[in-house]
């Protein structure tokens, strides 16, 4: 039987040998665009830095190009996150019509991470190289001036300070956002967006919280299991003749005990993080369509105002016609943002849920064989 899912997009029923068959054939997939891009840029070797009055991780950027616009094909500067989120703000002020990436949650719960560990760093790492990529491959924001300064300047608080000494300019860019203007109701489609994302958004929130109330309660677990197994050793020595048999059901907890521990540790590190980024992904999404709704609301606004005047005009007022192009422009980035967002989604999760799958079954082999 022919399957499809809801989009029309058709469904492979065929079983491959073993789910990381497929991951290999989807990497050789992406491989293949490789030849075809020209810009490469990568996070990696995060340092702490420790100053008198704070404490800060800046993490290398590397950027290898052959693109006209950059004077030397590599470059390599260090960042910290507040750079990241100034390069994020100005993408959302330049370009408003498109979806930026969103960035890993700056702070964390007190008492619960420590943001100065290695694991939390690394986690932060791979949201900030994700982060640059998803810049890296858009056909608009990797071009955009404020990502080309971000890339190559060794000194980015010159930028920043100009940056500030303009923030009253900033109104001019985004002065349709706070116009005031109600909008009457959305055209279908964005109507149809805004439901799928207050969906995903829910259904993505639920299976977070729950992964996490899994990853708590196998921790939990955990803690009794090593505590558990060595209380056969010490039964063991106190009985010569049991000795071999409880040896053996010590160490096997403690083979289970390590297995346990590394499901956790990947359920923490590549589960999770992708669950985080896709609910952030979809509030940036609604973030974009409200921007939409409201150039379109001022641009109803105006047509009525030009309705309600009596002289005749013998065309639209440029102001008018300004602002049809601007949700004209707005609708065909939207449209084209939303479809490679969906795109990224469908591989990012299904490189998610068969990983995941691959860990589990490595979980049980191992427990099985101990």
């Amino acid at each position: 039987q022919d399957l499809s899912l809801p989009n029309g997009t058709p469904v492979d029923t065929s079983s491959p040998a073993s789910s990381s068959s497929l991951l290999n054939r989807l990497q050789l997939d992406d491989d293949l665009d490789v030849e075809t891009r020209d810009l490469f840029v990568t996070v990696d070797d995060p340092k702490k830095h420790v100053c008198t009055m704070e404490t800060y991780i800046t993490y290398r950027v590397t950027t290898k190009t052959t693109r006209a616009e950059f004077d030397l094909p590599e470059y390599s500067v260090r960042r910290r996150y507040q750079d990241f989120d100034w390069l994020r703000n100005k993408l959302e002020e330049s370009q408003p019509t498109h979806l930026i990436p969103p960035l890993p949650e700056k702070f964390v719960v007190k008492g619960v991470v420590d943001r100065f560990s290695e694991e939390f760093v690394e986690t932060r790492r791979k949201a900030l190289d994700k982060f640059l990529k998803r810049i890296t491959d858009h056909p608009v924001l990797s071009f955009n001036e404020h990502f080309s300064i971000f890339l190559t300047a060794k000194d980015l608080n010159a930028y920043k300070k100009q940056g500030m000494a303009l923030l009253s300019k900033m109104g001019e860019s985004v002065k349709y956002v706070t116009g005031g203007y109600k909008l009457r109701s959305r055209p279908l489609e964005f109507a149809a967006i805004g439901d799928y994302l207050d969906t995903f958004s829910l259904k993505l929130g639920t299976i977070d919280r729950i992964a996490q109330r899994i990853i708590k309660e196998q921790l939990e677990y955990l803690v009794e299991l090593r505590e558990y197994g060595p209380v056969y050793s010490t039964w063991g020595g106190l009985e010569v003749e049991l000795s071999e048999p409880l040896e053996g059901v010590s160490a096997c907890i403690g083979n289970c005990c390590t297995a346990l521990e590394e499901l956790s540790e990947d359920m923490t590190e590549d589960f999770l993080p992708v669950l985080r980024e896709y609910i952030l992904y979809a509030e940036s999404m609604k973030n974009v369509l409200k921007k939409r709704d409201q150039v379109q609301a001022e641009y109803e606004a105006k047509l009525e105002a030009v309705a309600l005047k009596k002289e005749d005009r013998p065309k639209v007022p440029t102001d008018v016609e300004k602002c049809q192009d601007r949700v004209e422009c707005f609708n065909a980035d939207l449209k084209a943002d939303m479809e490679r967002w969906q795109n990224n989604k469908r591989q990012d999760f299904r490189q998610l849920l068969m990983g995941m799958a691959d860990k589990n079954i490595q979980y049980y082999e191992k427990v099985c064989v101990t």
